[in-house]
């Protein structure tokens, strides 16, 4: 089995065990949150950091080519932007809501074909570093805000029925998950945004024009539509609480779509092998 392979495995395996762990302490009734869940993710995340070093290494360029390595790359920037906020806010039960979504991604990672193939001459651009690590860090802070608004609505169905036990208890309050999830969008926002800006200026310098209207361009642009509209919503209108949860929740949506169904369905230059 080569390295990059058994790196992967060990690193798939040390998450799905975390997202078990995560799912467990749920159940848990009122024993406040251990930190196994976060303990095992960390594990994981450290062979998953060598899968990509080695990929890197191996390959010469970013590893996000090809859906298995662009898959497991956007689950590693989750990880990252997971641990940072575990450390920073210490929220209770967060790794049973995020961890489920790092575990999915890697679980399609492993599906796809694992070749590594030289990068292709359109990619050999400074600029395909740049408009890559801004995208996925965007598409990570929206993922996590879709895992906090899951915690938001399920917190809030405690307030409302009056049930103040168990995994209320464990729940941050909902003025600190409404928090976190506006802190995690306009992180993910001006990512988002300078990720296109910098691809439109790299499709100028590769095909000559700034817009083509291809595939991912388009999804690319309503996601960022509908995320320029949660945070318009929530500045003017008011939009927080249950309404800003639920647009996080829809906003990923669109992102997962635009991640895997221009691959899968659609067709474009974008397109991953």
């Amino acid at each position: 089995m080569e390295i990059n392979v058994l790196l992967f495995e060990l690193a798939l395996t040390f998450y799905f065990i975390a997202t078990i762990a995560g799912i467990i302490e749920i159940f848990r009734g009122r024993k406040p949150a251990s930190r196994v869940a976060v303990y095992l993710a960390a594990a994981g995340f450290i062979f998953h950091t060598a899968n990509i070093i080695v990929r890197y290494v191996q390959g010469g360029h970013i590893p996000v080519t090809n859906m298995h390595e662009a898959t497991s790359f956007l689950s590693w920037c989750v990880l990252i932007l997971f641990l940072f906020h575990e450390l920073r806010y210490k929220l209770g039960l967060l790794s049973s809501f995020i961890m489920p979504i790092v575990f999915i991604l890697m679980f399609s990672s492993s599906i796809f074909p694992r070749e590594i193939k030289a990068l292709s001459p359109v990619l050999q651009s400074y600029w395909f570093g740049i408009h890559v690590i801004l995208a996925f860090l965007g598409d990570a802070a929206f993922a996590m805000a879709c895992g906090i608004g899951i915690m938001y609505l399920i917190q809030e169905h405690y307030v409302k029925s009056k049930h103040l036990e168990g995994l209320f208890r464990k729940l941050p309050s909902l003025q600190v998950l409404d928090e976190i999830n506006y802190h995690l969008i306009t992180l993910g926002f001006p990512l988002l945004t300078f990720a296109m800006i910098t691809g439109v200026i790299w499709a100028n310098s590769a095909w000559g024009t700034y817009w083509r209207w291809d595939p991912k361009e388009v999804w690319s642009l309503i996601t960022w539509l509908i995320y320029a509209l949660v945070l318009h919503l929530r500045l003017t209108v008011g939009w927080r609480g249950k309404k800003a949860a639920i647009l996080s929740i829809v906003g990923f949506i669109i992102v997962i779509f635009a991640f895997f169904g221009v691959t899968l369905i659609l067709k474009g230059s974008h397109v991953f092998e």
